[in-house]
């Protein structure tokens, strides 16, 4: 799972096997491990909820992702989910989940667990 964070958005995106435990298993989280704390970020299935939110608490983002929208996730074409929350003090906040795409140019990571990029195809 990677996260990116810039001012006022959080992208999380996932792998097949990541999207496929998450659906279902209906949990996922990583961390990353610092000499005086541990950050953690994790995605969650939940009923309560109609919309993608995010919370931050205990050094730990989770996103919240409605059951009746990622139940099936992984059997189907749809790439993500994201939303705009409204936060306190007129501020918001924007989150995006999506399938990890294989990157088209050379990376050093390995990206054997990433969905097939769609503009490979072009």
């Amino acid at each position: 799972m990677k996260i990116r964070i810039l001012g006022n958005s959080l992208r999380f995106r996932l792998t097949r096997s990541e999207v496929d435990t998450l659906c279902v298993k209906g949990y996922i989280e990583d961390r990353t491990i610092f000499n005086s704390a541990v950050f953690t970020y994790a995605v969650k299935m939940v009923t309560d909820s109609e919309q993608l939110t995010a919370q931050f608490r205990d050094n730990t983002i989770t996103l919240n992702l409605p059951k009746s929208l990622g139940t099936n996730w992984h059997h189907t074409d749809k790439v993500g989910f994201s939303e705009t929350m409204e936060l306190k003090n007129n501020d918001s906040l924007f989150v995006l989940l999506e399938k990890d795409f294989a990157c088209l140019d050379e990376r050093l990571e390995d990206q054997s667990d990433n969905y097939p990029n769609p503009k490979a195809l072009l």
